[in-house]
């Protein structure tokens, strides 16, 4: 297993500065942030022009940076709503989905991230329906090349009005619906714990089907939940979507997930691929320099357990 980490916490910085910094500090990995250029959303960036086009000559340029860094592609992120309810907004995913998978297959097939995503206006069986119809497309065409079409279980509460769940993958009910489409996962156990479901025993079933692994956690705050409910703040909410008030997302080793369980799970059940820090810690963000910090803690975690299994395992 290799450490990691996705580059969307670096908007700023270029593929060259990511692949230097994340080299010069021991991680062994990127997951490379695919999202157009021109989108403004959190948590997004765009380390490759897939815009302007993506030939084997970019190819050739993104992994020549990476390997004289130490560093492999672990997967590209591009995660936006497949059931978008504007058609020209989801034929637009849609036509990313399928540049990153292209892109990805130039990169040496490594899988490509998405999100189901979800239509608000109609009801989660009109939407499995739908996904049906429109998924299975995606899955040939990355097929058809070599490359795993994967989704992450998060919960992506601020896309929907009253933050109900906003891609439909968060569960292990919804994951054997879209393995049934052959789809696979990327596993972040930082959802499932505000949910109530204890990561690693969801996860020890899955492992097969798991093609890429993140490296999140939560902190949950019994008192705050007494007072807003499960579903969160409600009348304070319209200023910032995503803000529960009763939970946030840390850097590993810093919330309430078991990391050297999850690890452990992820080695018994066979997964070899990347553990890829995704960082959106609030405590840890806000500025270059404590994202820097935020991924230093994250490597110190994990480095320690990544190295007892792979001795362990020798």
């Amino acid at each position: 297993m290799k450490l990691g980490f996705l580059s969307a916490c670096m908007p700023e910085r270029t593929l060259e500065e990511v692949a230097a910094w994340a080299g010069a500090h021991g991680y062994e990995a990127l997951e490379l942030a695919a999202w157009p250029q021109l989108g403004d959303r959190p948590f997004t960036a765009s380390h490759l022009a897939l815009d302007s086009g993506f030939g084997e000559r970019e190819a050739e340029r993104v992994l020549t940076i990476l390997d004289n860094n130490g560093l492999a592609l672990s997967a590209l992120a591009y995660y936006d709503n497949n059931l978008d309810p504007d058609p020209a907004a989801r034929a637009a995913n849609h036509a990313h989905v399928r540049a990153c998978i292209d892109a990805a297959a130039l990169l040496g097939g490594v899988p490509v991230g998405t999100f189901v995503g979800r239509d608000p206006t109609r009801s989660v069986a009109d939407n499995l329906r739908e996904a049906e119809r429109v998924l299975p497309p995606l899955v040939d065409h990355a097929g058809e090349r070599g490359v795993k079409l994967m989704i992450e279980n998060c919960v992506m509460e601020g896309w929907t009005p009253d933050g109900a769940p906003g891609n439909l993958a968060y569960s292990p009910e919804l994951w054997e619906w879209m393995f049934a489409l052959g789809l696979y996962l990327n596993f972040d156990p930082s959802h499932l714990l505000w949910l109530g479901i204890d990561p690693v025993a969801a996860l020890r079933p899955y492992v097969a089907n798991v093609a890429h692994a993140h490296a999140k956690d939560a902190e949950t705050f019994p008192e705050r939940r007494n007072h807003y409910g499960f579903f969160g703040r409600l009348s304070e909410r319209a200023s910032d979507p995503w803000d529960m008030g009763w939970w946030r997302y840390r850097i590993p080793g810093r919330g309430q997930v078991d990391f050297p369980a999850y690890v452990d799970a992820l080695y018994e059940g066979g997964f070899d691929g990347v553990l890829s820090v995704e960082h959106e810690d609030p405590v840890w963000g806000g500025s270059p320099e404590k994202v820097e910090q935020g991924l230093r803690i994250a490597h110190r975690t994990l480095r320690e357990l990544v190295l007892e299994e792979q001795e362990h395992g020798a």
